[in-house]
């Protein structure tokens, strides 16, 4: 009965995950998750956490994993947020940095859960359109803005920009917090953290979900200077003093460390990813160019929801958005040789 609900909750439109069905045989291709396992030696320091200690509380500074976060990204600690997910991370970083007299602006065609966390908060915002190829345009970007968010490379396009253009939007807004969202960076973008230095309203925010093969642990990251970090723990610790628990803790910092993995993984996708690429330009299918663990493309013969449909009659699920300018496309997640293998034979089949 939402008699009880306050007048927020009746007006928010939630965000809508990727489906994780329960089919055996299924290939799942929807939610950008990593094919590949995590590293041996995260799995390693969460067996070893898993002991007698769990009846103490975490580390609420998550020291550990703050220092190995620094020490991946050549930073200091006090430049480092540690949260549950960097969908938290970006949750605080919305109510402690983004919320201001004047409106919010990100792409209109963007990370979805964006407008659900400006109707959650209460923050004023506005759209920038992309340009025809999907382009995030610098130029947009005028000076009416109370602050700037994007995802680089963005979602669910997979286009990067680079750090000339970035560089470019931070000099034009010294007064206002531009966050970089990298939730993909890994896969072939190029990271902004060595403009943190620089520019004390950058804040990037990053994840363990996807490089790292670590979705199930919850662990995400912002690199920023001191007084932007400041801020987020002043929220963090309004909200939950202990966002991350023992386990999440020990896995993310042995992941952080293990950079031999996280290159050999990474590559894996690159790899696969241009196969795949080729493989649906063979069939037809217009590809954008991906810096991501996904690909986004359209069949110009074909509707992108008839296309979802009978790859699911083939046992393999893709993800597609019914929005204006992106309803014809599909959004491929890269998997493994084999998985996109299984896509690619769906399709000859189903075209």
């Amino acid at each position: 009965m939402d008699k009880f609900w306050s007048d927020v909750t009746r007006q928010l439109t939630p965000y809508v995950p990727g489906e994780q069905p329960r089919i055996d045989g299924l290939v799942k291709l929807n939610t950008n998750e990593n094919p590949y396992p995590p590293s041996p030696r995260a799995i390693e320091a969460i067996r070893a956490a898993a002991d007698g200690a769990l009846r103490r509380y975490p580390d609420p500074d998550a020291t550990d994993l703050k220092a190995a976060v620094g020490r991946f990204h050549g930073v200091p600690v006090d430049q480092v947020f540690v949260g549950n997910s960097s969908d938290e991370v970006l949750a605080h970083t919305f109510v402690g940095l983004l919320k201001h007299d004047r409106p919010l602006f990100f792409p209109d065609i963007t990370y979805s859960f964006y407008p659900v966390y400006c109707g959650l908060y209460g923050i004023d915002y506005r759209t920038i359109p992309l340009a025809d190829d999907f382009a995030i345009r610098v130029e947009d970007y005028g000076q009416d803005a109370g602050a700037i968010i994007f995802p680089n490379p963005n979602a669910p396009t997979g286009l990067a920009l680079g750090l000339d253009a970035i560089r470019t939007l931070l000099a034009a807004h010294p007064d206002q917090v531009v966050v970089v969202d990298e939730a993909y960076v890994d896969f072939g973008g190029e990271t902004a953290i060595p403009l943190v230095a620089e520019f004390p309203n950058l804040l990037v925010v990053q994840t363990l979900s996807k490089s790292r093969s670590l979705a199930g642990l919850r662990v995400g990251y912002a690199i920023g200077q001191a007084h932007l970090i400041a801020g987020l723990e002043r929220v963090k610790s309004s909200f939950n003093s202990y966002p991350l628990d023992r386990l999440a803790i020990a896995g993310a910092s042995a992941a952080m460390d293990d950079k031999a993995y996280f290159d050999q993984t990474c590559q894996a996708i690159i790899t696969t990813r241009d196969q795949l690429t080729k493989d649906l330009q063979t069939l037809g299918f217009e590809v954008v160019p991906s810096a991501a663990n996904f690909v986004f493309a359209k069949h110009p013969a074909h509707a992108g929801a008839d296309l979802l449909a009978a790859l699911r009659e083939h046992k393999v699920i893709v993800r597609h958005f019914k929005h204006p300018r992106i309803d014809k496309y599909l959004r491929i997640t890269v998997g493994t040789d084999e998985e996109c293998g299984a896509l690619i034979a769906a399709l000859k089949q189903i075209l």
